[in-house]
C-alpha cells in the first residue's frame, strides 16, 4: 500500500488515472443517491402525515441507499455486477435492459462521466494530499445535489446539512495544510457559513416583501452556507454573482428557445453548485486577480 501511495504522490498522471476511475465508481453510486433520496424523503413525509392524522403508517419494505438491490424499473430484473460497470456496461448493453430491452436513460453514464471528469480536474488542481480528498468530497456532494434539484427542485437536508457540518469540522485541520484552498481556517469557515445562509435568507424575504412571491427555497440558503463553510466568506460574493448571472442567461435562453413561462419555478441549486465548484478550483486566483476587494484565502 505504501508503494502505491508513493507512486500516486510523485506521479500526477497515475494520480489522475486512479482518481478518474474511482470517480466513475462514485458516479455510479451517486446515480443511486440521486434516484433514491427523493423517494426516501417522500416516504418519510407520508409516514409523518399518517402519524399526525392519527392513521397507522402503511408498512413498507426497507428502502434506502443499500436496499433493495438495484433493478430494472420495468421488468424488476436485478442488475448484476457486470451490468453495473460505469459507462462501459451501458455502452455494451446499447442503453437497454439486458432482460426486457427497456431503454436506460443516457443520464446514468453522463453522471458517471461527469463525476469522473470533475474528479480528474480536482486531482490535477490539488495534487496528492488531504486538500484533494476534501475537494473530491465537496465535488461529489455538489453533483448529487445538482441533479436532485433538477429533478425535484429540492435540496435535501440529509445532504446539505452534513455538507455544512463537514465543512466546519474540516476547518479545524486547516493549519495542517497551510496555503491550501480547502479547508479554510475555522474563523473564515464559520463566518462563511453564517454569511452564506443570512445573505440568501435576506434576499428571499426582501423579494417576498416586494413581490409577494417566494423566489427560492430554504435549501438554497443551506447550500450557500455549506459552500461558505468549505470555501470561506471571501468566495460568497463571486458564487452568488456567478450563479445569478448563469441562471439569468439560462432562463432567458429557455424562454426564447422553448417558450418557457418566465413565472415557472426554476431550480437555483445547480447554479450555486456550479459556481461553488468553480470557486473551489479557481476562486483564489479569481478573487485576488480580478476582484481585488478581498485578500486571498490563507
Amino acid at each position: 500500500m505504501t508503494s502505491i501511495l508513493e507512486i500516486l504522490a510523485v506521479s500526477p498522471l497515475a494520480l489522475m488515472t486512479v482518481v478518474t476511475a474511482f470517480g466513475l465508481l462514485v458516479g455510479s453510486f451517486l446515480n443511486v443517491v440521486i434516484h433514491r433520496v427523493p423517494i426516501m424523503l417522500d416516504r418519510e413525509w407520508r409516514s409523518q402525515c399518517d402519524e399526525l392524522a392519527g392513521r397507522t403508517p402503511v408498512a413498507t419494505e426497507p428502502y434506502n441507499l443499500v436496499v433493495p438491490r438495484s433493478a430494472c424499473p420495468s421488468c424488476k430484473a436485478p442488475i448484476t455486477a457486470v451490468q453495473n460497470i460505469p459507462v462501459l456496461s451501458w455502452l455494451a448493453l446499447r442503453g437497454r435492459c439486458a432482460g426486457c430491452g427497456t431503454r436506460i436513460s443516457a443520464r446514468y453514464p453522463l453522471v458517471e462521466l461527469l463525476t469522473g471528469l470533475l474528479s480528474a480536474c480536482v486531482a490535477w488542481k490539488f495534487g496528492f494530499g488531504f486538500p484533494m480528498v476534501a475537494a473530491l468530497v465537496l465535488t461529489w456532494f455538489l453533483v448529487a445535489l445538482t441533479f436532485i434539484d433538477i429533478d425535484t427542485q429540492l435540496l435535501p437536508d440529509s445532504l446539505t446539512l452534513p455538507l455544512l457540518w463537514l465543512g466546519l469540522a474540516l476547518s479545524l485541520a486547516a493549519t495542517a495544510v497551510p496555503g491550501a484552498a480547502v479547508p479554510v481556517d475555522p474563523r473564515t469557515s464559520l463566518i462563511g457559513a453564517i454569511a452564506g445562509y443570512l445573505s440568501l435568507w435576506s434576499i428571499y424575504h426582501l423579494f417576498r416583501l416586494v413581490t409577494g412571491k417566494e423566489g427560492m427555497g430554504y435549501g438554497d440558503f443551506k447550500l450557500l452556507a455549506a459552500l461558505g463553510a468549505w470555501l470561506g466568506w471571501q468566495m460568497l460574493l463571486p458564487i452568488v454573482l456567478g450563479s445569478a448571472l448563469v441562471g439569468a442567461v439560462v432562463g432567458i435562453a429557455l424562454m426564447l428557445r422553448f417558450g418557457r413561462d418566465h413565472q415557472a419555478p426554476m431550480a437555483f441549486g445547480p447554479y450555486l453548485a456550479a459556481a461553488g465548484w468553480l470557486m473551489l478550483m479557481f476562486g483564489q486566483e479569481i478573487v485576488s486577480g480580478y476582484l481585488g476587494l478581498f485578500r486571498p484565502v490563507s
